[in-house]
């Protein structure tokens, strides 16, 4: 029986509560030097659900581990059933209002850097630069054996043609991109190995389980001792990843600036925490900063 992933927090009684005022978020930015680190909260008016918000997925789905997906061939094809049902929703998801309002930030020069947590490659769409994936990419693929990367889509065009006909209702859709399908869904779904040598291919994401390459953190933390302020969007923090730069940050006597409808792990290090939409709080954020905000995404 596969064990859920300690993915969980319980809020303490004793932090912050929310706030709605934007002024310190508005002042932040405006002195520029501002890091942002994003989470699944700031995909959800996308159309892809967050972890742990309200109807979050952890509800209803544990996570693929590391350790479940090396280990086992049938976790594999249910991994890769469900992920490439999920791709072709995921893969049509396009940035909203707030990934815009923060490559809008950005192109004027107020933002040192983005680390994001997550692995839609949004940011980028809405014309973000040197983008930080904390936790990798859905849009490529890696060979565990010989370490090539491929692009998503040329696997996507191999799963189709080896599985005509599979067209199944997903009950759901995931932060990772994995659709929540039955068993008796997934059935005999053939899974393609690496082109080059035949070895396991997987997503090019940290998984549950898996650790975050230390060059990639040693980076990111280079990020926060450069930073100004850091500001956080859509994030719970309930895992260290994230957590980890934002304890840096405050150690660093640097502000911690939170926007997140819930409270989160990292509240008691921040100067604020926003509680409202990110599309609405950062498009009005841009607007008290004379800054346009597009109305879609770059072509």
């Amino acid at each position: 029986m596969r064990m859920r992933p300690t993915v969980s927090w319980t809020p303490a009684e004793d932090l912050p509560p929310g706030s709605t005022a934007l002024e310190p978020v508005v002042d932040a930015l405006g002195a520029g030097g501002v890091l942002v680190l994003s989470g699944a909260g700031l995909s959800t008016e996308s159309g892809i659900p967050d972890y742990r918000g309200e109807g979050g997925s952890l509800s209803r789905h544990t996570p693929m581990t590391y350790q479940d997906f090396t280990a086992d061939a049938r976790a594999r094809r249910r991994y890769w059933a469900r992920s490439h049902l999920g791709w072709r929703t995921f893969g049509r998801a396009r940035p909203n209002a707030g990934h815009r309002a923060v490559a809008a930030f950005g192109r004027h020069g107020l933002l040192s850097g983005v680390i994001t947590q997550n692995v839609d490659g949004l940011h980028q769409a809405a014309g973000s630069e040197d983008v930080v994936e904390l936790h990798g990419s859905l849009a490529r693929v890696v060979c565990l054996s010989c370490g090539v990367s491929s692009p998503r889509r040329e696997l996507a065009r191999r799963l189709e043609e080896a599985n005509a006909g599979f067209e199944p209702v997903a009950a759901g859709i995931n932060p990772d991109g994995d659709a929540d399908l039955t068993d008796a869904q997934v059935g005999d779904f053939r899974v393609m190995p690496c082109a080059v040598c035949g070895g396991v291919l997987k997503p090019d994401v940290v998984f549950f389980g898996e650790t975050v390459p230390p060059q990639r953190v040693e980076h990111c933390r280079r990020l926060v001792r450069e930073a100004t302020s850091l500001l956080v969007l859509g994030s719970s923090l309930t895992v260290m990843s994230g957590l980890r730069f934002v304890r840096q940050a405050a150690q660093a006597g640097k502000p911690v600036l939170i926007v997140n409808r819930d409270p989160t792990r990292g509240d008691r290090h921040a100067l604020t925490r926003v509680a409202l939409p990110l599309g609405t709080a950062l498009t009005t954020v841009a607007e008290r900063l004379d800054i346009h905000v597009d109305g879609g995404a770059p072509t």
